[in-house]
């Protein structure tokens, strides 16, 4: 966090300068250097503060100054073809720069100041007018359309539509996937517990090709226990079921297959 020193209301030499500048009713552009360092330094001398870094900014400008004395007293070199620089310019160009810091500073200020007079509303405009679009003017949008144009105009939209078709896929067919019938699945089921009389359902899944084929056998395990073709044992939870046929040889005589779905994938 930084100290600002002030000095009778005066902040920083750039400041304090100022102040001088103005009292005598002198020209910024044209400061007399003798009268304005010489009153400098009589603030200078006046000045107490504990803070070197605060007191050591002025003597850094009164040495500036009294550099700039002694250079406006010396004579200029007979040598020197070209004008000598005023040696008070690089001075004169910081108080400017420091006075219009100064001047937007205080405007800031003062717009800080007259803001906190006021009260700003939320806006309150009902949804239906906020939601309000002006109607389109055809005759704007339709303005110096021919038929000409509509015709080029779709002739370029039928031409990137065409462009969109891939020529070698555009003549491949759809491959759809057969159904899995359920009464062919308990079929299946019965002639596979016909061969192995007492099987695993695991090593029954092992056959089946996809999801589709395993679900659909389930549900024909899941028939065939209630109507009474196979029996299912499991010894745990999540073990493997063993199932065993009764009366394996009897086919699909006497089964009442109604009704049954068939599932695709």
């Amino acid at each position: 966090m930084s100290i600002s020193y002030k000095l009778d209301n005066f902040e920083g030499p750039l400041d304090l300068l100022l102040h001088l500048i103005e009292k005598n009713k002198v020209s910024i552009y044209d400061i007399p250097i003798v009268l304005i360092t010489q009153q400098y330094l009589e603030y200078v001398s006046r000045m107490e503060a504990e803070d070197l870094n605060v007191v050591s900014e002025f003597l850094v400008m009164a040495a500036t100054l009294i550099d700039i004395k002694c250079r406006m007293l010396l004579p200029p070199p007979e040598t020197e073809e070209e004008e000598e620089e005023d040696p008070r310019a690089e001075l004169v160009a910081r108080l400017l720069e420091y006075k219009m810091y100064k001047y937007m500073a205080a405007l800031l200020q003062d717009m800080e100041q007259d803001a906190r007079k006021h009260f700003y509303k939320d806006p309150t405009i009902p949804r239906a007018v906020a939601r309000y679009e002006q109607p389109v003017d055809l005759d704007q949008v339709l303005d110096g359309l021919t038929l000409a144009k509509l015709q080029r105009i779709f002739d370029s939209v039928m031409k990137r539509q065409e462009e969109r078709v891939d020529p070698i896929r555009s003549k491949f067919g759809s491959i759809s996937r057969e159904a899995v019938s359920l009464e062919k699945k308990i079929g299946s089921v019965l002639e596979y517990a016909r061969q192995n009389r007492r099987f695993s359902f695991r090593q029954m899944l092992s056959e089946q090709p996809d999801r589709v084929e395993v679900v659909v056998t389930f549900l024909a395990v899941l028939e065939l226990m209630k109507l009474g073709r196979i029996c299912l044992t499991q010894e745990e939870l999540f073990d493997d079921m063993e199932i065993e046929a009764i009366d394996p040889d009897s086919g699909l005589g006497g089964l009442d297959l109604e009704g049954l779905e068939d599932f695709e994938s």
